[in-house]
């Protein structure tokens, strides 16, 4: 066999991949950057635009406003959530809790159940008169009571904290995994070295962990810019006003109802260019060396 045979032969079992890759992800992607730089409207022939749908991100204040909710939303669907699967997971792992199996699927249902259910079983929780409310009244808290979707004070913050809630299962599953890979006897030695909860977690758990956060980052990041459902469905045409809207909608609104497929275009491109970016740091700064 001559040499170098075995590596070509290697590559025909990639090909079926990147062929689907291709046309259903690369094609798409650079069909979009090419529309990016038309004036169209999806039905009519489009006029060439160069890169103005690019520079309208910077001048509209609504387009800058998408981009930073999407900013402020990563908050809520990246770093909370993987901090309180930092703490959930080593709290279970440590106090060695029963039924640990039935707790993992409760907590990573969210997941799997559609998110349009989760937005409209939340909508109705922050309704006016839902079950938040009332339990709040019921306890003689009726200050704190608010139309939570209806305010712009506060609705981005509850499509946030239900993107926590549905965030925080995925993390303390993918943190449990990887606290069970970590040896036994690291742990003893650290007590042995008179190491308190705390130092246990910051010497041991930690650093073993750092694979798995920039995992768990890079997920929660890509969901938090791409989120769409919760927003679509919890506060209709991104409001009240525009204090829920994100590039996601921007893109829908733009394409199916403004009619400006171009700017669409442009703001998917932008959108996926932040994402690698974004994605790119955390594997940098959270994953290290492998």
């Amino acid at each position: 066999m001559p040499a170098g045979e075995p590596r070509r032969v290697g590559y025909l079992y990639v090909v079926p991949a990147l062929a689907v890759y291709g046309v259903f992800l690369l094609f798409p992607l650079l069909h979009s950057a090419w529309i990016s730089l038309f004036e169209w409207d999806g039905l009519t022939l489009g006029t060439w635009a160069g890169l103005d749908n690019y520079l309208t991100l910077f001048a509209e204040d609504g387009l800058r406003s998408a981009f930073g909710h999407a900013l402020v939303l990563i908050l809520f669907f990246a770093v909370l959530p993987v901090i309180l699967g930092l703490v959930l997971a080593s709290a279970l792992h440590r106090s060695r809790v029963r039924g640990l199996a039935f707790f993992r699927t409760v907590v990573f249902l969210p997941q799997v159940v559609a998110m349009v259910v989760v937005a409209v079983a939340w909508q109705q929780i922050l309704a006016p008169d839902g079950p938040l409310n009332a339990a709040l009244r019921a306890v003689g808290l009726d200050a704190l009571a608010h139309n939570w979707l209806g305010e712009e004070s506060t609705a981005l913050i509850a499509v946030g904290l239900v993107g926590t809630w549905v965030q925080t299962g995925l993390t303390v599953v993918l943190f449990l995994a990887g606290i069970g890979r970590i040896s036994g006897e690291l742990y003893e030695a650290a007590r042995l070295d008179g190491a308190g909860v705390f130092r246990e977690f910051r010497s041991v758990t930690l650093p073993a962990l750092r694979p798995d956060i920039a995992v768990a980052l890079t997920l929660t990041v890509i969901a938090s810019l791409r989120t769409f459902d919760l927003v679509y469905v919890m506060t209709p045409l991104g409001g009240p006003g525009e204090s829920t809207t994100v590039p996601a909608y921007e893109i829908y609104y733009r394409a199916f109802q403004a009619g400006q497929v171009g700017s669409a275009a442009a703001i998917g491109v932008t959108l996926t260019a932040l994402v690698f970016a974004l994605s790119a740091v955390v594997l940098r700064v959270a994953g290290g060396r492998r």
